[in-house]
């Protein structure tokens, strides 16, 4: 059963037109400029997270490891490009590959719809990628934190293409060994985005790990800014604007 998603309620304006699509466990909600939107989009969507969830189904029905380990990958053969993908950015951070499962395919499916539309926003079980032409703004959820969905990220034009991508150690399905009430990653990959997310949240047991987590952050390559929520405090560092809600 697919799980009730709130906060994709935000986004009801002038500006977007937006639909739901869930394949399996992928879960997505896409915006596109409403001027762009088509009766047969979501279809034509729909087939392409078809493709790119057999390419992966099929990799994995060789490669079982691949979909259960929580450390860095070796390919040892030849891979489709969203494996690729997944395995570069886990490595990069130290996580197993399928930590950055879902941004990876938010990004593809952004692609695939970026020659269609000015303006893309695509979340994938809160990992987002955006292609904006003016500022978006995304808010930052978290549980346990007074300062959840209280502060929002101003996304520019000039920051897109961009992964925003978020892990929590109270809220969501996605598997955290921390304790952080939200680990908030931005990369123009959001493949990246999302596992180095996974490791930022990782990284955070207490308000005294977050400055140790922005030091991990600073030392990922391709990483933009990370923002992390625990308790009552908040760190911040990178190209990055916060707003309140």
């Amino acid at each position: 059963m697919t799980a009730k998603r709130f906060y994709r309620r935000g986004v009801q304006n002038e500006r977007f037109a937006s639909f739901q699509l869930a394949v399996k466990q992928t879960d997505l909600w896409i915006a596109v400029a409403r001027g762009s939107f088509h009766p047969s989009l979501p279809r034509q969507v729909e087939q392409e997270v078809w493709r790119l969830r057999r390419s992966l189904e099929l990799f994995l029905e060789e490669h079982p490891e691949m979909a259960v380990t929580l450390e860095p990958y070796l390919l040892t053969g030849p891979a489709p490009d969203l494996v690729l993908e997944m395995v570069r950015a886990g490595n990069l951070v130290g996580v197993g590959p399928m930590a950055s499962v879902a941004g990876a395919i938010a990004e593809r499916i952004g692609r695939f719809l970026m020659p269609l539309s000015p303006e893309v926003i695509v979340e994938n079980g809160g990992d987002i990628f955006i292609s904006a032409v003016e500022p978006v703004l995304v808010g930052v959820l978290g549980a346990g934190s007074s300062l959840a969905r209280k502060l929002a990220l101003l996304i520019e034009p000039r920051q897109t293409p961009l992964g925003v991508c978020t892990s929590s150690g109270k809220l969501g399905p996605s598997h955290s060994f921390g304790l952080a009430d939200a680990a908030v990653a931005l990369s123009p990959s959001a493949a990246l985005a999302d596992a180095a997310a996974t490791a930022l949240g990782n990284a955070v047991r207490g308000e005294e790990d977050l400055e140790k987590a922005l030091e991990l952050a600073r030392s990922i390559p391709g990483l933009t800014g990370a923002l992390l929520l625990c308790g009552e405090k908040v760190a911040a560092w990178g190209d990055l604007q916060l707003k309140p809600l």
